[in-house]
């Protein structure tokens, strides 16, 4: 198979891991508002062109829910999907909900880049989905690790972009038809 170069919206779903509230105290890569405002433009652009999105909480009790920043961001989407494993793919619940969406390109945003996103990252290399992480859109406590995991990431073959790249990659055209609201979201 030819290794997938660009992001088809009819092939992808989004995955926003874990953006949880005693999590995000901690990060240091990015400010959690930069990292919101990137989030909920993917999953704005992923509902205004049909593409799923789940998202999911790890330990809840001790990590609290998904943050407050990201409630319309995940509004409508299948979950909180809880899990105890830091690869999402490792969770029954999340491996049924992303099957369950026919859908082969994932999106991967929110925490942590070195160990929950990495670790689904190369979990679903490894059982033939294409994982794809804008690295603006995650964050880790440290810049070592979160460099780490890039350089781990893209040496293994996931595909590393940018929010913006990424977007423009699933609206595709500017003659598409939502393309005045696509330009709204990413404004």
């Amino acid at each position: 198979m030819a290794p997938v170069l660009m992001v088809e919206a009819d092939l992808a779903a989004v995955v926003v891991i874990d953006f949880q509230e005693k999590m995000l105290r901690a990060i240091g890569t990015s400010p959690n508002e930069a990292l919101a405002k990137r989030i909920g433009m993917i999953t704005s652009t992923a509902r205004l062109l049909g593409v799923p999105v789940l998202y999911t909480e790890q330990n809840p009790k001790g990590l609290g829910a998904t943050d407050a920043s990201l409630a319309g961001a995940v509004d409508g989407a299948t979950g909180p999907l809880i899990k105890t494993t830091c690869s999402c793919w490792r969770d029954e619940g999340f491996r049924t909900a992303l099957q369950r969406t026919e859908r082969e390109h994932v999106i991967l945003c929110g925490l942590e880049t070195h160990v929950c996103i990495q670790q689904t990252a190369l979990d679903l290399l490894r059982v033939d989905y294409v994982p794809i992480v804008p690295m603006d859109a995650v964050g880790s406590r440290f810049q070592s690790d979160y460099d780490a995991a890039a350089n781990r990431m893209r040496a293994a073959g996931v595909l590393l972009t940018t929010t913006e790249s990424l977007l423009f990659e699933l609206i595709e055209r500017c003659d598409h038809p939502r393309f005045k609201e696509f330009l709204q979201i990413v404004k």
